[in-house]
């Protein structure tokens, strides 16, 4: 199964410039640990100490937000999971 992440441009330093990568997994969780493995510095950007997402970090499969599943959310091949860093403001 293959899924594809799209990542925001501040993530590209710590993966050679790719923008978008294949992985497999049948949940977001599954995908993003992926991830993680082929890229572990970007590990403390997506996760916390527990292991949780940041709570900044919004992702979006195939242009839906994915809360409140998030991790659990499951995805089919060639689905396109995306990671964005929320903002708020006041």
């Amino acid at each position: 199964m293959s899924i594809r992440i799209n990542l925001p441009s501040y993530f590209l330093p710590y993966t050679s410039e790719q923008a978008v990568l294949e992985v497999k997994g049948s949940t977001v969780g599954e995908c993003l640990k992926q991830l993680v493995r082929q890229f572990p510095e970007l590990e403390k950007m997506v996760f916390d100490r527990e292991g949780n997402l940041h709570t900044y970090v919004g992702i979006y499969v195939n242009g839906e937000d994915a809360f409140p599943q998030q991790l659990a959310k499951p995805v089919k091949d060639n689905d396109e999971i995306h990671i964005l860093y929320l903002i708020a403001g006041g």
